[in-house]
């Protein structure tokens, strides 16, 4: 892989990792409309990386301050809960993860599934948030609560979904506030994002070769700079205003995917 295309990559994963409009898809989507070769599942999971060290940086007193001290300190609070809540939401990701492998780096790498998931979620995206309730916090929520937006993160192993968007929507059902909602579904990416980029390293230097190990530090480095830079932005944005503009984004680039491989300008399998 050229360098300027894992800057490229790069980019791209840091900036729609954490917008709800599907890193993977635009992952699959930016190689076949440059006639490049689709980087794979395994690669990536290991951008991912790179995003998880923004998320790390952004959030560290969370991570490393605030909820250590509560689980050790007060572990019955609301707080003190939360980290437990944290794990039991990956438990959904990991099992389908393992269990549907073949299928997230097979079949499910189409883009008309692509195309499906962008517009399903988008058109779902804007009917959630309009009849958002907005009013609950993090210490609201509960076991049962976690364990749900953690099924809805499984659902983002299809291309297309988001991890983001899938987790916001779920707990903008809740009655979660739009900020606590962002705050959560980043929080829960840890170690799911960990998890898959550390297991999917030799993966992906597997299918790319050795020769483009120093691509990927370099993608993987912007993703995370640009990461920071979106997750920032997000969460100001989301202080004060709604999700359609995403939506209206998702619903709109589905369309033209599904119009570009209907007119045959794309192979459903290009790049792969």
């Amino acid at each position: 892989m050229q360098l300027w295309f894992a800057i490229v990559l790069g980019v791209v994963q840091g900036l729609t990792e954490f917008l709800p409009i599907s890193s993977t898809a635009h992952l699959r989507i930016i190689p076949a409309l440059f006639g490049e070769r689709d980087p794979g599942a395994a690669y990536t999971a290991v951008l991912q990386l790179g995003t998880l060290a923004a998320v790390l940086v952004y959030f560290a007193r969370d991570v490393f301050v605030d909820l250590p001290r509560a689980l050790f300190t007060d572990p019955r609070s609301p707080r003190g809960r939360l980290p437990l809540y944290l794990i039991a939401a990956t438990i959904p990701i990991a099992v389908a993860g393992v269990t549907l492998e073949d299928f997230i780096v097979g079949d499910a790498r189409s883009l008309w599934v692509v195309s499906g998931a962008l517009i399903a979620v988008g058109v779902a995206m804007a009917v959630i948030d309009a009849r958002a309730r907005n009013v609950r916090m993090l210490d609201d929520l509960g076991l049962v609560d976690a364990l749900l937006i953690g099924g809805a993160q499984a659902l983002a192993l299809i291309p297309g979904v988001s991890r983001s968007g899938a987790t916001i929507c779920c707990a903008l059902l809740l009655g979660l506030r739009r900020t606590e909602a962002a705050r959560f579904s980043f929080l829960m990416s840890i170690p799911a994002v960990a998890g898959a980029g550390i297991f999917k390293m030799s993966d992906a230097i597997d299918e790319l070769g050795a020769a483009a190990v120093p691509s990927l530090v370099v993608g993987t480095i912007v993703a995370g700079i640009t990461g920071y830079a979106s997750i920032a932005w997000l969460m100001r944005f989301l202080g004060s205003r709604r999700l359609v503009g995403f939506a209206a984004y998702r619903v709109a680039l589905g369309v033209l995917l599904v119009a570009l491989l209907g007119a045959g300008a794309l192979s459903p399998f290009a790049g792969v």
